[in-house]
């Protein structure tokens, strides 16, 4: 089944092989999206990323509109051209960091007041101008404005907030102009509700977004809970467009969402746990900072391309680690992110050949002790 923006080539089970066709180029999915909030996936050159096959990166409105601004990066050329980035790019709309701001913001049905992070200064954004802003980034796709529900939250509260994130979901729509290699994606909200995610789908599919985003989620509930989530909400959304699990990203969850019949992740795991001293590696996750690394000679994963994953020592990458140096920061974030991007590829290739529980059962050997949480 085609569209213009979206084409499922294959599936296995409820999980498919897929592209997105972008003005920046195509996305093969299943696809996991290194976050690059401000311009810039922290301490990796983009040319390092187009080597290890990075398909698209995430950038974040609320935070590019506070600095530098996005109409200097429209006059930069958009955000392609300012970070030398040839590729697609998807814009989040800022929704979860305005909800992280709990005690700085005012919500209404035309938007949001906030206080800025940087200076305190007063700040709105609405529907509307995130837009706006999102179209003077260029972005490839850009997200609805949305309110992420609280966690835990009552039956009533989550339906209070589902309301106005479909207030603002169709004001998005009505001031989105379409255009052909861009999409906007819609986000079904919900809280940990079956009706009220039910509700949400049905709310947008009538609006009829490029793509559909499923949030709320990983905000403090049991791995359980989310898979639960995903697999009943997965099911309503429409087969022909792209489905995005919003900030999800620990290998087990991506495995048991793409089950599921999710196309796009994204999360900064990958670069966080780099900069505080840890791996993913083929043989489960590694802490460097660990003394037993000292005086071990082996490379971080010979089964990996990335230069660094097979250039460098574990035990220099301890020492690294140990002293605070900016370089294991670097090596660590491209080799997870590598890390990534060669699991994202191993789905693919499985979902082709049918072959994907057997990689699941493979990747659980070394990545499942989270899924007993």
């Amino acid at each position: 089944m085609t569209n213009r923006f979206f084409e499922v080539i294959k599936d296995n089970g409820r999980a498919r092989v897929g592209i997105i066709k972008t003005a920046h180029g195509d996305i093969e999915t299943p696809v996991f999206m290194p976050v690059g909030t401000l311009a810039t996936v922290k301490g990796i050159f983009p040319s390092d990323l187009k080597k290890i096959g990075v398909q698209i990166l995430l950038g974040n409105t609320y935070h590019l509109m506070l600095r530098p601004g996005e109409n200097l990066i429209q006059k930069m050329g958009g955000l392609q051209k300012f970070m030398n980035w040839n590729k697609p790019i998807l814009t989040d709309s800022g929704g979860f960091q305005i909800w992280s701001l709990s005690k700085l913001r005012s919500l209404d049905n035309n938007g949001v007041t906030f206080s800025s992070h940087i200076d305190g200064a007063k700040c709105r954004l609405t529907p509307e101008s995130v837009i706006k802003i999102q179209k003077k980034l260029n972005s490839n796709i850009s997200m609805v404005l949305d309110e992420c529900t609280n966690y835990p939250a009552t039956h009533l509260e989550s339906k209070d907030s589902l309301e106005l994130t479909h207030s603002w979901a169709k004001k998005c729509k009505l001031e989105y102009k379409q255009k052909t290699g861009f999409g906007l994606f819609s986000i079904v909200q919900g809280g940990m509700f079956k009706d009220l995610r039910e509700k949400s789908v049905n709310f947008l599919k009538e609006l009829d977004f490029d793509g559909y985003a499923i949030g709320g989620l990983s905000v403090g509930e049991k791995h359980h809970k989310m898979i639960e989530i995903v697999d009943y909400t997965s099911k309503l959304l429409p087969f022909s467009k792209p489905r995005y699990l919003m900030g999800v990203g620990r290998p087990i969850d991506i495995l048991r969402s793409v089950e599921r019949g999710i196309d796009m992740f994204d999360c900064v795991l990958p670069t966080r746990f780099g900069r505080n001293g840890r791996a993913f590696t083929t043989d489960g996750e590694i802490n460097l900072r660990n003394s037993k690394f000292s005086s071990d000679k082996s490379p971080l994963d010979r089964n990996l391309k990335c230069f660094v994953s097979n250039e460098f020592s574990k035990s220099y990458i301890h020492h690294l680690t140990k002293t605070n140096e900016i370089l294991s920061s670097m090596i660590l974030s491209l080799h997870n992110i590598a890390f990534y991007q060669k699991m994202m590829s191993d789905i693919r290739n499985a979902i082709k050949n049918s072959t994907l529980e057997q990689l699941i059962y493979l990747y659980l050997k070394k990545h499942g002790e989270y899924e007993r949480t």
